[in-house]
């Protein structure tokens, strides 16, 4: 189990549903990994990101797709690509990434509460 944190805290994670607009391979990555970019809706616009998905998912079957995603995150070096947000996945029972996405569409730029 994690350290407990306080709501708080919580509440400084801004985590928000954002549509695929645009995804590509990425063979520079040291491990299997796609280049995601996500629309996040006016206020906060596209952001990118790579994902070691390539288990479960195409760059064909994620565009049009809704994600999770961290978006308060300081961007980070990926290789020769900067990520702006954290999509959010959890591990299946062979360890490969299953995206986190609403079962019904919301609009983009909607926070999880």
């Amino acid at each position: 189990m994690s350290n407990e944190l306080t709501f708080d805290d919580f509440l400084k994670v801004d985590i928000r549903a954002g549509t695929v607009v645009d995804a590509q391979p990425y063979p520079e990555a040291r491990r299997p990994a796609i280049k995601l970019w996500v629309d996040f809706g006016d206020e906060i616009g596209v952001r990118k990101s790579s994902a070691q998905i390539t288990e479960h998912y195409t760059p064909e079957t994620l565009v049009g797709r809704q994600v999770m995603a961290v978006v308060n995150f300081p961007p980070r070096q990926i290789g020769k690509f900067m990520s702006e947000i954290l999509i959010l996945g959890a591990s299946d029972e062979e360890e490969a990434i299953v995206l986190l996405s609403p079962d019904h569409k919301v609009p983009n730029g909607s926070r999880m509460h």
